[in-house]
C-alpha cells in the first residue's frame, strides 16, 4: 500500500502548513481552560470562571461564521491579522483586568469581545481544501488534521492548568496569548497554500446554512459534540465515584486515544464507498458506541470503553469535512467549515450543561445516559437529512472527487 502520508508531505507548502498549523491551533485549546484556571485561582468562585469562559466560547463560536464569511471575501492574509490583534488586546485586557480584581462585570464584556478570535481549525481546513479539492489526498490531509486537533486537545489543557498552577495565575492565559500571535504570523506566512479569494454569484448571497445539506451537517456535529459534552463531564464524576478523581485525566485521554489512532489509520486508507454512506455508517458507529459507558464497572472497563467510543470519532470527522467540501461552493468554503466548528462547540457546552443537572439528580452512571440521548438525536437527523445529502453530493461529485 502506498504511503499517502509521504505524499502529502512530498506536496509543496504542505510541511509549513502542518507546523504553522500545529502552534496555531493549540490556542483554541488553552484559552478557555486558562480563563477558568486564572479566575478561581484569583477569586475562587466557581460559577464566575466558568460563566466568563463559557462567554468567551459562545461569543467565539457565534463570531466565527461572521469572520469566515468575511475571510471568503477579502482573503486570509487580510482578515486574520486584524482580527487577531483585535483578539489578542481584549485578552490581555481581561488578564490585566483579572490581576488587577476589576468589577465582574468587566470580565463579561472583555471575554466577549476577545471571541473575535477566529475559527483556525476552518482556516487551516480551507487551506487543505485549496491544496486538494477533487484529489484522494484530501482524505489523508483531514485525517492528520483531525489527529493534530486531537494532540492540541490532549496537550493544550494540561499546558495550561499546570502554567497558572505552577508558576501564577495569569501564566496559563498568557502563553495562549503568545501562542495564538506567534501561531496566526507564521500560519499567515505560509503564502504558498492560502486560498484564493472565490467570488461568488448571487445563488450563493445568502447564509451558508441554507445550502442544501449543510443544515444536517451542522446538527449533526452539535448532536456529535454534545455526546463528547456528556461524556467529559460524565468522566470526572465517575472518577469522583470511585474514588479516584486523578483517573478521569488518563480516562479522557484513551477517549482520545482512539480517535487519534483511528484518524491516523483511517488517513491511510482509500475508500470507494458513496461519501454520504461513508456519513451514515461513520454517526451509526458513533451513536452505538456511545453507548458502552453506561455499562463500566471500574475505571480500567470505562477506559477500555472509552477507547472503543473515540475510534469513530476521528473517521466521521474526516468524512464530514470531506462532505462540506463537496457541498459547498469554493466561494463560501471557510464560512462553511465554520459553522461545522461552531456545531461542535455550541453542542460540547450543552453537552456538559445538560450533564451537570442529570449527574446532581441521578448520580453519575446516569450522565452517560446524555450521551446516549444525543447520539439518538443524531441519528433522528441524519435519517431525515440523508437523502438531501446524497442529492446535494451527487450534484457537485463529479467536479469535486473525479
Amino acid at each position: 500500500m502506498a504511503n499517502h502520508y509521504r505524499e502529502l508531505f512530498r506536496t509543496p507548502g504542505a510541511t509549513g502548513l502542518v507546523l504553522a498549523s500545529s502552534i496555531a491551533r493549540l490556542p483554541q485549546a488553552m484559552i478557555g481552560i486558562g480563563i477558568i484556571t486564572m479566575l478561581v485561582q484569583q477569586t475562587g468562585v466557581y460559577w464566575l470562571a466558568g460563566a466568563v469562559a463559557g462567554t468567551f466560547t459562545l461569543a467565539n463560536a457565534l463570531l466565527g461564521p461572521v469572520i469566515s464569511r468575511f475571510v471568503d471575501q477579502r482573503g486570509q492574509s487580510r482578515v486574520l491579522p486584524i482580527v487577531t490583534a483585535f483578539s489578542v488586546v481584549m485578552l490581555l485586557a481581561l488578564i490585566f483586568a483579572v490581576y488587577r480584581g476589576a468589577p465582574a462585570a468587566l470580565f463579561f464584556v472583555l471575554a466577549a469581545l476577545a471571541g473575535t478570535m477566529p475559527s483556525m481549525p476552518s482556516m487551516i481546513r480551507a487551506r487543505w481544501t485549496q491544496l486538494f479539492r477533487g484529489k484522494p489526498q484530501l482524505h489523508t490531509a483531514f485525517s492528520l488534521d483531525t489527529v493534530l486537533t486531537e494532540l492540541a486537545y490532549i496537550i493544550g489543557p494540561p499546558l495550561a492548568i499546570g502554567l497558572s498552577v505552577s508558576f501564577f495565575a495569569e501564566a496559563g492565559p498568557l502563553v495562549a496569548v503568545g501562542l495564538l500571535a506567534v501561531g496566526v504570523t507564521a500560519f499567515l506566512m505560509q503564502r504558498q497554500t492560502e486560498p484564493k479569494v472565490v467570488v461568488g454569484n448571487r445563488s450563493n448571497s445568502g447564509s451558508t446554512l441554507l445550502i442544501p445539506g449543510v443544515r444536517t451537517i451542522v446538527l449533526a456535529l452539535l448532536a456529535m459534540g454534545a455526546i463528547g459534552g456528556a461524556i467529559d463531564v460524565a468522566v470526572v464524576a465517575f472518577a469522583n465515584d470511585q474514588g479516584w478523581p486523578a483517573s478521569a485525566t488518563f480516562m479522557l485521554a484513551a477517549y482520545a486515544l482512539g480517535s487519534l489512532v483511528a484518524g491516523l489509520t483511517f488517513g491511510a486508507l482509500r475508500l470507494t464507498l458513496p461519501i454520504e454512506k461513508q456519513f451514515f455508517i461513520g454517526i451509526l458507529v458513533t451513536a452505538v458506541t456511545g453507548v458502552l459507558p453506561v455499562f463500566a464497572t471500574d475505571v480500567y472497563v470505562l477506559s477500555a470503553m472509552l477507547f472503543i467510543a473515540g475510534i469513530s470519532f476521528a473517521p466521521t470527522m474526516v468524512v464530514v469535512m470531506k462532505l462540506g467540501t463537496i457541498i459547498i461552493p469554493a466561494s463560501r468554503m471557510t464560512e462553511g467549515l465554520t459553522w461545522m466548528t461552531t456545531g461542535i462547540s455550541i453542542g460540547v457546552a450543552l453537552g456538559g450543561m445538560l450533564t451537570g443537572p442529570v449527574i446532581d439528580a441521578y448520580g453519575a452512571r446516569a450522565g452517560f445516559g446524555v450521551a446516549i440521548g444525543a447520539g439518538v438525536m443524531m441519528m433522528v437527523v441524519v435519517l431525515i437529512g440523508l437523502r438531501t445529502l446524497a442529492a446535494a453530493s451527487t450534484t457537485n461529485i463529479e467536479s469535486a472527487y473525479s
